[in-house]
C-alpha cells in the first residue's frame, strides 16, 4: 500500500526490497548445499530481481538528486540485468520443462516458444547490460512477461487450483513483471532527462 503514494513510496519500496532480500538470502544455503543445481540459483535471482526493482525505486525517489542516488539506481538496474541472464540460463537448463508450461493450443508448438522466449531473454540481457537499445529491450521484456502472465500463469489456477506452483507462479511472474516495468520506467526517465 505504501508504494502507491508519493509520500510513502520510498519507505514502501525499502520495506519490499528488504523482505525480498531476505527471501533471496534464504536460497543461499540451498545454493551452498547443491551449487551445481541451477534451480537454486534461479530461485535466488528471481527474488533478487525484485530487490533490484526496489533499489531502483528507492534511489529514484530519493529526496536529494545526488550522485549517490544515481549510483544506487544504476546498481539496481545492473543487478536486474544480471537477473535476466539467470532467467535465460534457467530456461535453457530446463528447456523441456519451460516448453511444458506453454499452452498446447498456441502454434507452432511448445518447444518453438520455449526456444524463442529463451533467445528473447538472452537478447534482453545483452541489451540491458550493454546499454544498446536497453529501453526498447526493457519494454519488450515487460510485454513478454505480461504475456507469460496472461497465457501461462493466469489460467493455471483455474486448471488445477490445488497445485501451489500455479498460485506461486502467478505471484512471482507478476512481481518480476513489476520489476521489469520499473526498469523500463527508469530508462525512460533517464532518456527523457538527457534529451
Amino acid at each position: 500500500m505504501a508504494i502507491q503514494w508519493p509520500r510513502t513510496a520510498r519507505i514502501g519500496a525499502f520495506a519490499l526490497g528488504s523482505v525480498y532480500l531476505i527471501f533471496a538470502l534464504l536460497w543461499v544455503p540451498h545454493i551452498a548445499a547443491e551449487p551445481r543445481v541451477f534451480d537454486r540459483w534461479g530461485n535466488f535471482f528471481e527474488q533478487f530481481s525484485l530487490v533490484s526493482g526496489a533499489l531502483v525505486v528507492c534511489a529514484t525517489l530519493s529526496a536529494s538528486d545526488s550522485e549517490r542516488s544515481a549510483t544506487a539506481a544504476r546498481i539496481g538496474y545492473i543487478f536486474f540485468g544480471i537477473c535476466v541472464i539467470s532467467f535465460t540460463i534457467e530456461q535453457l537448463a530446463y528447456l523441456s520443462g519451460t516448453a511444458s508450461f506453454v499452452p498446447k493450443w498456441i502454434p507452432p508448438g511448445q518447444m518453438f516458444w520455449a526456444i524463442t522466449t529463451t533467445i528473447a531473454l538472452a537478447l534482453a540481457a545483452i541489451a540491458l547490460l550493454s546499454g544498446r537499445s536497453a529501453l526498447l529491450a526493457s519494454r519488450l521484456l515487460t510485454a513478454m512477461l505480461v504475456g507469460f502472465g496472461l497465457l501461462v500463469w493466469l489460467p493455471a489456477p483455474f486448471t488445477d487450483p490445488h497445485k501451489m506452483i500455479n498460485w506461486a507462479g502467478n505471484a512471482q511472474n507478476l512481481a518480476i513483471t513489476g520489476a521489469a516495468w520499473i526498469v523500463a520506467d527508469f530508462l525512460s526517465q533517464k532518456r527523457y532527462a538527457s534529451a
